[in-house]
């Protein structure tokens, strides 16, 4: 592959950071928030690979994942293990009753999509970002709510 684009977006959640840790964790969830990723399967075998599948307009891409880093309440870091060529971070910041979490995603193009990413290509995967980490928030405002009778 080519050259490596980084990608952060930001977003502040009105949870504590335990809620937002809870839910972001359980990756097997993330395509509720997540426009992009159609399915996340936890490996049976070791529960730091999970099997992604990515899906939009036609093209579908899948991997596979490793937990490089995970502490709790603070970071998960992974890396790509095979298939589509990725790499990335999700950090939490708390303070009182309230989350700050930051997504930086990275991934290998070739060179000639390194220089369309100036044009349009960056643009849009951050904005479709920074719309999953929206949907993120909305979900886990929704989700700290107590029920309803």
């Amino acid at each position: 592959m080519g050259e490596w684009l980084d990608h952060s977006v930001v977003v502040d959640v009105d949870v504590p950071i335990e809620t937002a840790w809870d839910l972001w964790s359980d990756l097997e969830q993330m395509p509720r928030w997540m426009k992009w990723i159609d399915g996340v399967t936890i490996s049976a075998d070791d529960p730091e690979i999970s099997e992604w599948k990515l899906a939009s307009r036609g093209f579908e891409f899948t991997w596979r994942s490793k937990i490089t880093s995970l502490v709790p309440h603070q970071i998960i870091q992974w890396e790509a293990i095979d298939g589509l060529p990725n790499r990335g971070a999700i950090r939490f910041y708390g303070k009182d009753d309230r989350s700050t979490v930051k997504l930086t995603v990275s991934y290998a193009v070739p060179a000639i999509i390194k220089w369309m990413d100036g044009l349009f290509l960056g643009r849009l995967v951050e904005a479709t970002l920074q719309d999953d980490l929206n949907r993120f928030r909305d979900y886990a405002v929704a989700a700290k709510q107590p029920p309803t009778a």
